[in-house]
């Protein structure tokens, strides 16, 4: 059995593909029937999957271990050369457009399809392909800086993920020297972090502009195959947030500095929802893997099945180390018909709920595998429906993992409604942002000042420099790299929270629907999704009211007194 580290890289001739995709169009364009071109499509999609497995090799080999010189030369290769792949895509999506039988492809394939492939023709000519190439540069200048990061605690050297530890530590005193430290490494790379995102909204705003957009923000959300809802849907969504969630988010505030004994929440403290500390794992990594063995065994047939072979073939690389990457991410090597896992565990409640988390999206994507690379992942918000509803669907297996699963689940539930108004600021902060590409980096962050006062009016930042200047959003890898992907994360939420409360009333019925959206993959948009899951969609009203009762009943259920 072949596993992770014997999948076989070699830099793809992007030269080579452009001619194999250009004849194979050829052919395509004069072809006499739908049924020519559906074979066709086949054969296309056959190099693009190759083309496409050795970029995710290449970015989670450089993003595993950065200080490998060789996978690092060859992630910059390829960012390099990122307008190049996106031509390539282009050519094929201008053809799908333009199709003579697109009535007939359009039964075959659906109309999801089409609406990307119209969506793609959009955000792309070749007058742009240097400014992607740049733009590309940039963002990767950002994770480099971030993965760099040597941060001095206690005479040892950590990374961002590491600090993690200390910053659960039930000792105030060492949550709030774990915090400066990272707050004082971060405030000496202010002004890079600052220039580096000067630099991306420029780039952005000018391709916005040469493909005849108004601005990025119409730009973004055709990059994000936004399909069946627009940014005046999203702005009343937001308004939602802010009335039906900021008010029980800062209820469980309030609550947790009366349990605490604190007059305000200290940034130190946000993470400490118990005097007595969080709940931690009580195995290393390694165990936490295998107890997935058997939550993923008893869970389900199909989902044991997907983790024997996830784990079979070593497809995670779970724990934080020196010169890693920060963050978690799924992706998929398409040529190996493999999900892969990075995530970074760090002793905290987090190495289990990324490990859900990302296992939802593997889990999602080995199942709809064989559908047409367009539709191996949903669109961006959907993705994140199946990742967040896993966590909740492996709430029975707590156990295996904690202490008192309980106490787990409070927080757990806990941070996600708080999430909530966090991921709607970010999202208004992107707008703001793009609307208005010439504010300075001073006058940004004055803008995030003012979105925290309306979205997490809790935040005492303790005078600490760094966060009083409104720079927070700098660890929001998202901004720099993923624009306007966050809102996602709270509609994801939204509906994540809605199969939480079905399985507490039918655990079979809100898996069967699970299930489903899982199979059809990308091959609907969001709402359509939605619909399919039997969920209600965050964009109706009255979603959010019934949504954050059920929460608040839950919650009020749970004993917190020996916690």
């Amino acid at each position: 059995m072949t596993t992770f580290q014997n999948y076989k890289y070699e830099r793809p001739d992007l030269h080579a593909v452009d001619q194999s995709i250009n004849q194979l169009l050829e052919q395509f364009e004069a072809a006499s029937s739908a049924e020519a071109q559906i074979k066709l499509i086949d054969e296309i999609n056959v190099v693009r999957k190759h083309l496409d497995t050795a970029m995710n090799l290449a970015y989670v080999r450089a993003s595993i271990n950065t200080n490998d010189a060789f996978y690092s030369e060859e992630r910059d290769y390829l960012d390099a050369h990122g307008g190049e792949v996106i031509q390539i895509e282009s050519k094929f999506y201008n053809a799908l457009a333009n199709s003579k039988f697109k009535d007939e492809l359009r039964e075959t394939y659906g109309d999801q399809l089409f609406d990307l492939a119209e969506l793609f023709v959009k955000q792309y000519d070749d007058s742009i392909k240097d400014l992607l190439n740049k733009e590309n540069k940039i963002s990767s200048e950002y994770s480099k800086l971030v993965a760099s990061a040597e941060i001095e605690f206690k005479g040892e050297t950590y990374t961002f993920a590491q600090m993690g530890q200390f910053l659960d530590s039930a000792d105030r005193s060492v949550r709030k020297e774990a915090k400066l430290a990272m707050e004082e490494y971060r405030a000496a790379q202010l002004e890079q972090y600052d220039a580096i995102y000067d630099r991306l909204v420029k780039v952005r705003h000018e391709i916005a502009t040469k493909l005849g957009f108004k601005n990025f923000i119409e730009l973004g959300y055709v990059r994000m195959n936004r399909v069946d809802y627009t940014p005046d849907m999203v702005k009343r969504y937001r308004d939602q947030i802010h009335k039906h969630v900021v008010p029980v988010a800062q209820s469980l505030y309030q609550s947790q500095m009366k349990r605490n004994g604190w007059d305000s929440l200290k940034p130190y403290d946000e993470n400490i929802v118990f005097l007595s500390g969080n709940e931690k794992p009580k195995d290393d990594g390694k165990t936490i893997l295998e107890n997935g063995r058997k939550m993923y065994k008893e869970l389900s047939a199909e989902t044991d099945e997907f983790y024997q072979f996830m784990m079979d073939r070593e497809l995670f690389d779970a724990e934080a180390k020196k010169g890693k990457e920060a963050g978690g991410y799924c992706t998929f090597i398409q040529d190996y018909k493999s999900p892969f896992i990075f995530s970074n565990f760090n002793g905290t409640d987090h190495d289990i709920t990324v490990l859900t988390h990302e296992a939802g999206h593997a889990f999602q994507v080995y199942r709809s595998q064989d559908l047409i690379p367009d539709y191996l992942w949903p669109t961006h918000e959907s993705c994140e429906i199946h990742s967040m509803s896993m966590e909740f669907f492996t709430y029975k297996w707590m156990d295996l993992f904690f202490n008192n699963p309980d106490k787990f689940k409070y927080k757990h539930i806990g941070d996600a409604i708080k999430f909530l108004p966090y991921g709607v600021a970010v999202d208004e902060f992107q707008h703001i942002v793009y609307e208005h590409p010439e504010l300075t980096p001073q006058e940004r962050r004055a803008e995030w000042t003012k979105l925290e006062q309306k979205y997490l009016p809790h935040k005492d930042h303790d005078g600490i420099a760094s966060l009083e200047s409104g720079a927070f959003w700098h660890r929001q890898g998202h901004i720099f790299g993923s624009p306007f992907y966050y809102i996602d994360y709270t509609l994801a939420q939204v509906c994540a929270f809605q199969f939480f409360k079905r399985s507490t009333e039918d655990f079979e019925e809100a898996w069967k629907d699970y299930l489903h959206i899982c199979d059809i993959g990308g091959s609907l948009p969001f709402n359509k999704i939605v619909e399919a899951a039997n969920l209600r969609s965050p964009f109706q009203d009255g979603a959010l009211e019934d949504t954050m009762t059920f929460l608040e009943d839950y919650l009020d259920e749970i004993d917190t007194s020996n916690f």
